[in-house]
């Protein structure tokens, strides 16, 4: 085990005992959070994504060991397991080489080789591959066909003539791609890989999945092309030991060549192409991480009066009045646009929920009519002078919660989209809170979701709401079930046991109550107390990041002052004159300490940004308004590792090339612009038959 903690820590630069402890730490059943954020003196003041690293590692490295003892198993079985052997397979550190160490022992389905060994015709290979001189009669034609196929097939079975041939295929290698003929005449979104080739290694994730998916679809046709003569010649060096007087020299250049074409270069470009797709896959699933933790921390309205509408041509806009909860209280159908075009009667709807319930907020889904139906709105809030304001909200995936399971337990009695309304108007009051009930595969912020390893996608996305859920904390007492059941060490069977306590016992009074959960025992309230608030609760602290077990330390602070705990919290006079050595103990050290001084200054602060909107442009509705050279303000809906898009009003999002971000070289987006982040962009390109929109950001803007 030390070696592996050894392996890791120099794999990831990370201290050697940071990894040990942390690994101790996961496998004693602590969240990534928790550790994170409870455990700073364990790790070493690591973060989640360099804990989350130790644990892939580990993984990794586990279920490497797991195959090794297959592999030696299966080896000694055979009665040909050495100690040189063994040490080797032992020793391996990478999955794909322990594969090719085996690959000889490994056994084969009938292959040409296994035939002409049933046929006794391995002797004759292993002497003409030994390279010796022969003195018996020359071997028939067959005979000979057959020793070659022996050869080849052990040639393709050596573990050091795949590395080199795998490595060099990867680093000097070009993947190619062209279109299918059927296709050559037609012009699709693939147009830039029809006739397309570029370097294995240099080749990025997008492009990567592009062509797989331009080639799911038939419209392309994907290789990997090397050096064959580089390959061959290095093939050669290896395997020939005589010069072109041996009787059997041609018949080895023929094997190695076989070999080289039919044996090793077939299934080295499957597992390169493999190799590459799943970096790319990586890469995708990591860039569909990021935008969703943005996603999921956009500022929170709060608790305002909402009236949400999602809108509609033909079945009209669905008006739910929410209040400051969350909680849906009334709703109407208005029709103000084409065919009916109702707008007197919609006004008086709207003006009346407005009046009626001191309507704060006015959320407008960005579907189908959402400009149509800003633009409005807009003019009746003018009009009559109201104090209101109208935002447009992504309705991604509202339909699919709308028909959810968990929609229609709180529901059960509205329509699909009413609730859909009312999932729109509660998103802008806390996006965190709405969107964690929604399949994130269904939020719309990643590219190639449906391509990509749909395990891998799940694993890192759940871990990215349960990142964003205890970043940002949980209201105990208003929580549901969806948001609860992805705090530290809960899940959903104790989210559920949470709220079933409260609808039997009323509101929590402190974190110790948690303890009378069924079934939350001493684990699970270690590793979800402290991202659980109560306000005006019994305890002071209970509204604040600090763990309970940490709560002693407080205690003794406030003493040493001479005050209360509730003086103490949020008076920085106070707090200013609190000395953090006094108070470090075996377990507890300095970066605890100064999270608790940071948090009774300002304890159980939202550390999501301050709320903000803006408005399209009232005069462009269609991708067909849309000139080149238009100044437009835009909001970012999704970051690629090649650029921004952008949602500028036009039901259609529009692309910022990595290369239009900024006056400077920018290597990664995510340095310059993140989901929700609102852009003044410049109208570069529109492409109506594909629905393209190429935007330029327009810099100096704020």
């Amino acid at each position: 085990m030390n070696n592996l903690n050894n392996l890791i820590a120099k794999e990831l630069e990370i201290n050697e005992n940071s990894v040990e402890n942390t690994i101790q730490l996961l496998k004693d059943d602590a969240t990534i959070p928790f550790i994170a954020r409870y455990r700073k003196e364990k790790t070493g003041n690591l973060d989640e994504t360099q804990i989350k690293n130790i644990k892939e590692r580990f993984e990794y490295y586990t279920e490497l060991e797991k195959r090794k003892q297959t592999v030696l198993q299966t080896i000694k079985e055979q009665g040909k397991l050495t100690p040189v052997l063994e040490k080797e397979i032992l020793s391996c550190t990478e999955k794909q080489k322990l594969e090719d160490i085996y690959l000889p022992y490994k056994p084969k389905k009938r292959t040409r080789a296994t035939i002409a060994k049933e046929k006794g015709l391995e002797p004759l290979a292993d002497l003409i591959l030994s390279q010796q001189p022969y003195k018996g009669t020359s071997p028939n034609k067959d005979d000979l066909s057959g020793a070659k196929d022996i050869i080849a097939e052990k040639i393709s079975d050596r573990a050091d003539i795949r590395g080199y041939l795998r490595k060099m295929a990867y680093n000097e290698g070009k993947i190619v791609s062209k279109v299918k003929k059927e296709f050559k005449t037609q012009k699709t979104k693939y147009e830039t890989y029809y006739d397309f080739s570029e370097p294995v290694k240099k080749s990025p994730s997008h492009r990567i999945l592009a062509m797989q998916r331009g080639e799911k679809e038939k419209v392309l046709s994907c290789k990997i092309e090397v050096d064959e003569d580089k390959a061959l010649t290095f093939i050669d060096g290896k395997i020939i030991k005589t010069d072109k007087t041996y009787i059997f020299y041609e018949d080895l250049l023929d094997a190695i060549d076989d070999s080289f074409r039919r044996l090793i270069f077939p299934s080295i470009e499957t597992e390169v192409l493999n190799l590459k797709i799943e970096e790319a896959e990586k890469e995708a699933i990591n860039v569909f991480s990021k935008n969703l933790k943005n996603l999921l921390l956009s500022p929170p309205a709060g608790d305002k009066m909402i009236l949400a509408i999602d809108p509609g041509f033909r079945t009209g806009c669905k008006v739910a009045v929410i209040n400051k909860n969350g909680n849906f209280i009334e709703y109407k159908p208005i029709f103000p646009h084409e065919p009916q075009n109702k707008k007197t009667e919609a006004q008086s709807i709207i003006l009346d929920f407005i009046k009626k319930h001191n309507i704060e907020l006015i959320s407008i889904g960005n579907g189908t009519a959402s400009k149509e139906t800003g633009i409005f709105i807009n003019q009746l809030i003018k009009n009559n002078k109201l104090n209101v304001k109208s935002i447009v909200v992504s309705e991604a995936g509202a339909s699919v919660y709308s028909a959810s399971d968990v929609a229609i337990k709180e529901f059960p009695e509205l329509d699909v989209t009413v609730r859909g309304a009312i999932s729109i108007g509660r998103r802008l009051q806390d996006p965190l809170a709405e969107l964690v009930k929604i399949d994130p595969k269904s939020i719309g912020v990643g590219q190639y979701q449906h391509d990509v390893n749909q395990t891998q996608l799940k694993k890192s996305l759940d871990l990215t709401v349960e990142s964003a859920v205890n970043y940002v904390g949980v209201e105990l007492n208003t929580a549901s079930a969806e948001i609860l059941s992805h705090v530290s060490g809960i899940g959903p069977a104790l989210a559920n046991n949470i709220v079933q306590f409260r609808k039997d016992n009323g509101k929590f009074k402190n974190r110790k109550q948690l303890l009378e959960v069924a079934k939350l025992g001493n684990k699970a309230f270690e590793q979800c107390a402290g991202f659980l608030r109560i306000r005006n609760g019994d305890i002071y602290l209970d509204n604040s990041a600090i763990h309970p077990e940490s709560y002693p330390i407080v205690i003794k602070m406030a003493k040493d002052l001479d005050v209360k705990i509730n003086e103490l919290i949020g008076n920085e006079d106070l707090i200013s004159k609190i000395k953090p050595d006094n108070y470090v103990t075996a377990q507890t050290g300095l970066p605890t300490l100064q999270d608790i001084i940071s948090e009774l200054k300002k304890p159980g602060l939202d550390p999501r940004k301050e709320f903000f909107s803006m408005e399209f442009r009232s005069d462009i509705n269609e991708i067909g308004d849309l000139k080149e050279g238009m100044i437009l303000e835009g909001v970012v809906t999704n970051v690629t590792n090649f650029g921004a898009f952008v949602d500028i009003g036009v039901h259609q999002d529009g692309l910022v090339h990595i290369s239009k971000l900024s006056d400077k070289f920018v290597s990664n987006p995510y340095d310059v612009v993140s989901v929700g982040d609102t852009l003044k962009v410049k109208v570069a390109s529109v492409d109506k038959q594909l629905k393209r929109i190429s935007l330029e950001k327009v810099l100096n803007f704020a």
